[in-house]
């Protein structure tokens, strides 16, 4: 299956929570001036980490996989701090829930220009056009949520959540180095039914069933930080700026509807 096959239900999980709830149905320094040193951390690995013919050096395949792993965790921490200052300012700026959708949108068409750069330098200003954006996209909610009594909490809460599971099962995969590509399929269901049901809820407008879609979204993620560590490791994945793409989408509609999760039974969300 295309690895970006993976990438395109996760955003569109994101964006129709953000339409329900637009709807009222949910509550809820510059490359060119690096110093060679670091220039060096971003160059692309576009090898194969592993290959079955015997001149590969098992010693070379670990360490470039190794690179790949700690360009993706470095990159990874830039795009989720540049995402989070977006977020901040929109939320600052009292941003409207219809620009929201905009900004979903054009979070598309970004994903679309990632990936088709991702194997040139200019991947990287790319990738932090889509993390912006889709960080400023989340400001209305964020702004509803922080305006309750117990905003802040619940908000931290959702982020202290979402850092225990990523780093919990990030560090479970790097340390078992257990193949989890036999998940690929289950997830690629689970995310298409997720989407269907979240598109179908637009016109049925339950909140149980909003509940539901974001349990179940909680548990899918948790096995997409699982299966994409995976590919990392065993060399499925050898572009870290395509690798950042997939934990970044994780993370980010993990801590969506775990704080959706955590006002509903927190009683912050009626």
């Amino acid at each position: 299956m295309n690895r970006a096959s993976y990438r395109y239900p996760r955003l569109c999980l994101s964006f129709f929570l953000h339409l329900n709830e637009a709807l009222g149905f949910v509550r809820i320094r510059p490359y060119y001036l690096m110093s060679k040193g670091h220039k060096e951390i971003f160059i692309m690995s576009e090898k194969p980490v592993f290959s079955s013919a015997a001149t590969i050096d098992r010693a070379a395949g670990i360490a470039s996989t190794n690179k790949v792993l700690s360009n993706t965790y470095w990159l990874l921490g830039l795009t989720l701090a540049f995402s989070s200052l977006t977020a901040t300012l929109a939320v600052v700026a009292d941003m409207p829930r219809g620009m929201a959708l905009v900004l979903m949108i054009v979070g598309f068409a970004l994903l679309f220009v990632v990936h088709k750069m991702a194997d040139t330098a200019r991947g990287l200003p790319a990738i932090f056009a889509f993390t912006g954006v889709w960080g400023a996209s989340i400001g209305p909610m964020l702004s509803f949520y922080l305006s309750m009594n117990n905003g802040p909490t619940m908000v931290l809460q959702a982020l202290a959540g979402t850092a225990l599971v990523f780093f919990s099962l990030s560090a479970y995969a790097l340390n078992t180095k257990k193949d989890f590509s036999y998940l690929g399929g289950f997830l690629m269901t689970g995310l298409i039914i997720a989407v269907v049901a979240m598109i179908a809820n637009i016109f049925l407008g339950i909140p149980a069933l909003s509940l539901t879609l974001s349990a179940v979204v909680v548990m899918i993620m948790a096995g997409l930080i699982l299966f994409d560590t995976s590919r990392i490791i065993h060399g499925g994945e050898t572009n870290y700026i395509r690798a950042t793409v997939g934990l970044y989408l994780n993370i980010f509609n993990l801590f969506v509807h775990l704080l959706h999760l955590i006002a509903v039974f927190t009683g912050g969300d009626d």
